[in-house]
């Protein structure tokens, strides 16, 4: 009984708090959110959106990805310095799990859709999330390490990491080899997580 009820209250948070826009409904109570207009970096977005369905799921298979530090960090500290050390771990991080990681077309749709850590065989978001679990695990801030999803040129949606960094955003990917900033990659974004709370996504504005 328990472990349905934390799945419940889990369900609950990822998928109905993030939507509340602050006019509270009968019955219920207002969660303030983190932000309003734009994103750092100049990522703009158009308010709350639900987490994905299988981000839930994957918070109930791995719920320490999904838990705040205990110090409330926000937007304290903000983008992790651009270093050659740092841009060195990323693309270490990011060449590592693309090579370890063999490509597996999603058929499971997104009812049965999941998000796994390092699987011998994935889809994108198995991708996006082993390289946020590795970089989390080398000391690097949750804040800046945002799942975001996006749309590529052929309708198809994906799931990228987006990485916060002094002077801007970059996109660890698995369909390219080298890492981006956000302005260079083509792709139409949809949703994301925030830095202030890894269970408050938004919708992107184009």
């Amino acid at each position: 009984m328990y472990k349905i009820n934390a799945a419940i209250a889990l369900m609950t948070t990822v998928l109905g708090i993030a939507a509340i826009d602050g006019s509270a409904n009968a019955g219920m109570v207002p969660v303030p959110f983190p932000f309003h207009g734009v994103l750092p970096q100049g990522i703009h977005f158009n308010g709350p959106a639900l987490a994905p369905m299988a981000y839930a799921k994957f918070c109930l298979r791995y719920p320490h990805e999904c838990t705040m530090p205990r110090t409330r960090i926000m937007f304290r500290g903000g983008p992790t310095r651009r270093t050659a050390e740092r841009m060195a771990e990323l693309a270490e991080v990011n060449a590592a799990v693309n090579r370890r990681i063999a490509p597996l077309a999603d058929e499971r749709g997104l009812a049965g859709k999941e998000w796994l850590i390092s699987p011998r065989r994935g889809d994108c978001s198995d991708y996006a999330v082993t390289k946020r679990h590795e970089l989390l695990a080398r000391g690097w801030p949750m804040r800046n390490l945002l799942l975001s999803e996006v749309v590529l040129f052929g309708g198809e949606h994906h799931l990228v990491l987006v990485v916060r960094l002094e002077g801007g955003d970059v996109v660890l990917d698995n369909l390219v080899s080298e890492i981006r900033s956000w302005s260079q990659v083509a792709y139409r974004g949809v949703r994301m997580q925030t830095p202030g709370n890894p269970n408050y996504w938004v919708a992107v504005a184009d």
